[in-house]
């Protein structure tokens, strides 16, 4: 049986890992390369680092930072935010970064993501969504729609459509962050989570709302989720991922130990 991953996301600006809801609120929680190293140490599976103040500049500065992080960490690690050119996730990959994450320059133009995947390989892209919930009655989510801007922005795309046309564009990963749950520490969209990977025949990272190993075993069971990716409580020591890993084992889950 593949294993579970275990992913920690670090959102990084001006070299710094930053958290906040929504990307609102922001404080300062480490240096990236730092908190980078100690993960791969602890034993994560995986790091995804988002530039969250990504422009032209600051894409080459992000760049020289990537070639820091891949001289430290011995994992994989996927990059992302204002990636939006095949120059764009050339310099990141070339500074060493293992994966590149495209979201809203992926849905204003889609032939990017087949673009990247004929270039560099679908192993290589990953298509993140963010997406909320809209048309809920009962507690029932109608629609899953996906946004822009961290999830400010409502497009026309569905989240299931989209996460299929993403598929068979090229993406070999789907990262999906359901806006209504990140930051608030009260569990994963599991439902929505669990369709997206029953619909799909590529990975699917669940991101949004992890606040326990509960929510995580949760995710990667009724989620069906390949891998959780949580942020804060990784950051601030809430569960170490050694005895997250750990429980989760205990339950049946498979991971890397």
């Amino acid at each position: 049986m593949v294993a579970k991953r275990i992913i920690p996301c670090l959102d990084v600006k001006d070299g710094q890992v930053v958290k906040g809801i929504n990307f609102l609120g922001l404080k300062e929680v480490g240096d990236a390369v730092e908190m980078g190293r100690s993960y791969s140490e602890e034993g994560a599976d995986e790091l995804v680092y988002l530039d969250i103040s990504a422009t032209f500049e600051g894409r080459r500065t992000f760049a020289a930072l990537v070639e820091k992080i891949a001289r430290e960490i011995n994992i994989p690690f996927t990059v992302g935010g204002g990636v939006s050119s095949l120059d764009d996730a050339a310099r990141l990959l070339d500074a060493g970064a293992d994966k590149v994450s495209v979201n809203s320059a992926a849905i204003a133009d889609p032939s990017l993501i087949s673009r990247l995947a004929s270039r560099y390989g679908s192993q290589f892209v990953v298509v993140a969504i963010d997406a909320r919930c809209v048309d809920a009655a009962d507690g029932v989510c109608g629609r899953w729609m996906a946004t822009t801007h961290g999830g400010r922005v409502q497009t026309d795309r569905e989240l299931f459509s989209w996460a299929k046309e993403a598929q068979e564009r090229g993406a070999g990963e789907i990262l999906f962050t359901s806006m209504d749950h990140d930051g608030t520490k009260a569990g994963y969209a599991c439902e929505a989570t669990a369709h997206l990977c029953e619909s799909l025949s590529i990975p699917v990272i669940a991101s949004g709302g992890a606040g326990n190993v509960s929510h995580i075993f949760d995710v990667l069971t009724r989620g069906k989720a390949d891998a959780a990716l949580a942020a804060s409580i990784f950051h601030y020591g809430e569960i170490p991922i050694p005895a997250l890993k750990r429980e989760l084992a205990a339950a049946g889950i498979p991971v890397r130990l």
